[in-house]
């Protein structure tokens, strides 16, 4: 059977994107098929992304009734994407701060590994368009990640990322407990505790040109919280 790779687009307000960013990765390997989860968008994103799939058949929506977070997004596309038996499963923004062009290197590398994650601190500092004082705190955030949890991971709240099939079968989806960015910590922890392998690659990271970002401080808030939470939980081997 032919694999098939489901790139996860979890959106709120993306109207400016979503059309553009699918457009752009659809071409990239006949595999790959895209799955907007909306969380019930006011600017009308959900009602393009209904539109794509009347002339994509590889595109599909996945319509929430309101913005519950980016984790609660992603768990509904993983579980949606566990349904239907996809080989990959990614996670990437829609507002082109992932590029494109780096799919392809996550398609090659997690013929190897569990999970791969595009990282923007495993070769230097590569962030464009941030304020030095949003950098710094990406920065000091995963350091302060990695030495509370012991993650084996540079860039641990990078949200351009891929998993093989097997890797979310096996994860608990429904005991997840983060929804913001911290849920990228959690991901990749469990993924960890359960001695899957995971690969670190270089992407540039490019702040969004149109819309608007999602960071609050609550998600600030859940992120200093959570990782030790984490580490609490993998003491006592509850992570599964």
């Amino acid at each position: 059977m032919a694999q098939k790779a489901l790139i996860i687009f979890p959106t709120y307000n993306e109207k400016d994107n979503i059309e553009k960013i699918v457009h752009a990765v659809l071409p990239l390997d006949p595999r790959i098929h895209v799955l907007v989860v909306d969380d019930n968008s006011p600017d009308g994103t959900g009602q393009i992304a209904d539109r794509l799939t009347e002339s994509e058949e590889k595109v599909f929506v996945l319509h929430r009734e309101a913005k519950q977070g980016l984790g609660k997004a992603y768990i509904a596309g993983f579980k949606w994407a566990i349904e239907r038996d996809f080989d990959y499963i990614f996670e990437m923004d829609a507002d082109f701060s992932h590029g494109p062009e780096y799919i392809k290197d996550f398609l090659r590398e997690i013929k190897e590994y569990d999970l791969v994650i595009g990282s923007r601190y495993i070769s230097g500092v590569n962030v464009i368009n941030w304020p030095m004082s949003r950098l710094l705190l990406s920065y000091f955030a995963n350091m302060y990640s990695r030495i509370i949890t012991g993650l084996p991971v540079r860039d641990a709240t990078g949200g351009f990322k891929c998993f093989r099939l097997n890797v979310l079968k096996a994860i608990d989806l429904d005991a997840v407990q983060a929804s913001g960015y911290s849920f990228q910590i959690e991901m990749n922890m469990r993924v960890w505790k359960k001695g899957y392998s995971i690969k670190e690659i270089p992407i540039i990271f490019i702040d969004r040109v149109a819309g608007s970002s999602k960071m609050s401080k609550k998600i600030m808030r859940e992120a200093i919280w959570m990782v030790w939470w984490l580490r609490i939980k993998a003491i006592f081997g509850k992570l599964n």
